[in-house]
């Protein structure tokens, strides 16, 4: 590789791990474009190089914000648990289509991830009040966009199924189980973290506030982007290993920095700014791989 692209390996770097680390997820959808585009990678080996790159600066993340206790270790683990099927189905299928599609459909997941992030920033933490959450008071009805998470079955009025579980209850451990399941999915396919879904599902189905949940997102990214990467060996997909490691390097420092600047920044702010860029590298995405496709 020529000196060109390696001098982009740190300023690229920085920039997704400053998103990871104040969003809790985001920029790990700019690092196959960037390996692809930036740094002459291959589709294939660009999403398992990402895979590779985005857990460790998860980790890295989620240590400087477990050291601020923003991390629930318990709902982590079990969040990521429950996406390792999903990771290694996404990997698996993932290696049997072409570059030019793989990339396309990367285009469309980068709209789909500003149109979140968007909507996120536009609605405001005070929107996100927990589907099935609040103090519990007389007749057992809840008073809306409390922060304390109950059993739903605390309530004398609680519906309850047939085996004396609460449908409530069981509509919660579903929506669980899809939401780790789609970020499972994407994180094998596409070799990205999936931050941009995790979050979200960690406040409205599970009730954390949002400093919790963008640290917990990084457990969960960490759990599995290492799934995926277990489901890919023996693929010889060709990774470049000296440029994963400068990425690395450059990644981390944005992490940490991105975890100082979320205590500072206003996360809205900060989730416009990324939006518009995913925007950006989407089209130039679709522009350069949907021309081979169709």
């Amino acid at each position: 590789m020529n000196v060109a692209p390696w001098a982009l390996v740190v300023p690229v770097g920085l920039v997704i791990g400053l998103s990871l680390g104040a969003l809790g997820g985001g920029g790990s959808i700019l690092t196959v474009p960037a390996l692809v585009y930036l740094l002459g990678q291959d589709a294939h080996g660009a999403t398992t190089a990402s895979l590779v790159i985005v857990g460790v600066t998860a980790v890295a993340g989620m240590t400087a914000h477990a050291r601020a206790h923003r991390v629930r270790f318990g709902d982590g683990l079990m969040f990521g648990a429950l996406g390792v099927a999903g990771s290694v189905l996404g990997s698996r299928l993932s290696a049997k289509i072409g570059s030019f599609v793989l990339l396309s459909a990367f285009a469309g997941l980068m709209l789909v991830a500003a149109a979140a992030m968007a909507y996120r920033a536009g609605r405001g933490r005070a929107n996100y009040a927990p589907v099935s959450a609040g103090p519990v008071v007389a007749g057992g009805k809840y008073v809306p966009g409390a922060g304390t998470v109950l059993p739903l079955a605390a309530g004398p009025r609680a519906a309850m199924g047939p085996a004396g579980i609460p449908t409530a209850g069981r509509a919660r451990a579903l929506r669980v189980l899809g939401a780790a399941s789609v970020v499972g999915l994407l994180t094998g396919f596409f070799g990205v973290g999936g931050g941009f879904v995790v979050v979200p599902a960690l406040v409205l189905v599970l009730g954390f506030e949002m400093p919790e949940a963008v640290g917990t997102s990084l457990l969960v990214i960490a759990i599995n982007t290492a799934a995926a990467l277990a489901a890919r060996i023996g693929t010889h997909v060709q990774v470049d290993w000296p440029l994963v490691a400068a990425f690395i390097a450059a990644a981390v420092v944005g992490s940490v920095a991105g975890n100082r600047l979320a205590t500072v920044a206003r996360p809205a702010l900060l989730a416009r700014a990324f939006t518009a860029l995913l925007v950006v590298v989407a089209l130039y995405t679709a522009a350069r791989s949907l021309p081979h496709v169709i």
